[in-house]
């Protein structure tokens, strides 16, 4: 009886109600997450363009500073990476190089996708959770307010510096990366196998373009602006608790690696398609 009693029809409307709302809160979250992170960006352009002589020689130490930190500390990781995937898709691809063009091979996923990525990848492990906790604990600790009643601009003093260096890390990283990859794989598979490797400079010479580095600058100083903005939202909206701060940090890294990836294929797309 009590089974009979049931409006199925009522329980079938609410639980669609409930799911109109959920969706409906998260698209709003989302928008508003999202009109934040462009505001950041504006900002961001806003003080890149500008050109204010109070405290440039702290902002410049500061951008030093996280290019040391994100770039040279990160450089024992990157170049064994770099090598070991350089060697092997060398290795893979000369056993059908009678069929493909090795050059553009190793041009195409070393140069245009790989490189780009794993180094977006590796400055988001060590960079973008560091920047993020650091932002979070200033804001717990009430030192950018500090800041603020004090007459100078956090964005200016905490976010520009790293934005700039984050992103010239990422373009010599970057760099290093293809480099490590084409020349040390290269130098790597003759030395330890038997494979003829004759031409395979000359085809890298004739099958990397302009085209290529522009489309690796691009996506440098795209994942540069999208990595430190992230960490700059997530960092700024923490609340007053420290036990948020790991929270904020884990979603960061997940963001970055979700927009860096979408920013790399739109742009694979937008250049090769």
């Amino acid at each position: 009886m009590i089974i009979e009693d049931i409006d199925y029809s009522k329980v079938f409307f609410t639980i669609m109600l409930n799911i109109a709302g959920y969706i409906g809160r998260k698209t709003l979250r989302t928008a508003d997450h999202m009109m934040i992170f462009a505001a950041f960006i504006v900002n961001m352009l806003q003080l890149l363009i500008s050109r204010e002589a109070e405290g440039k020689k702290l902002v410049r130490r500061a951008i030093l500073e996280q290019i040391y930190f994100t770039a040279v500390q990160a450089l024992p990781i990157i170049i064994p990476v770099a090598l070991l995937l350089g060697t092997l898709i060398i290795i893979q691809f000369t056993k059908v190089s009678s069929e493909i063009d090795l050059g553009k091979t190793v041009v195409l996923i070393v140069v245009r996708e790989i490189g780009p990525f794993i180094t977006a990848l590796l400055v988001i492990l060590r960079s973008a959770t560091a920047v993020t906790i650091e932002i979070g604990y200033m804001n717990v600790l009430k030192e950018t307010e500090a800041l603020e009643m004090s007459g100078i601009d956090p964005l200016r003093l905490i976010c520009l510096p790293r934005l700039i260096g984050i992103t010239t890390a990422i373009m010599c990283l970057f760099i290093v990366f293809d480099i490590v990859a084409i020349m040390g794989g290269y130098y790597l598979v003759w030395i330890i196998t038997d494979i003829p490797m004759s031409g395979y400079l000359d085809q890298i010479a004739k099958a990397i373009s302009a085209v290529d580095i522009a489309v690796g600058i691009v996506k440098a100083l795209c994942f540069g602006f999208s990595i430190t903005a992230i960490c700059f939202v997530h960092g700024f909206k923490t609340a007053t608790s420290i036990t948020s701060i790991p929270v904020a940090a884990a979603k960061a890294a997940v963001e970055c690696f979700f927009y860096c990836l979408i920013i790399n294929i739109l742009i694979s797309i937008l250049f090769y398609i």
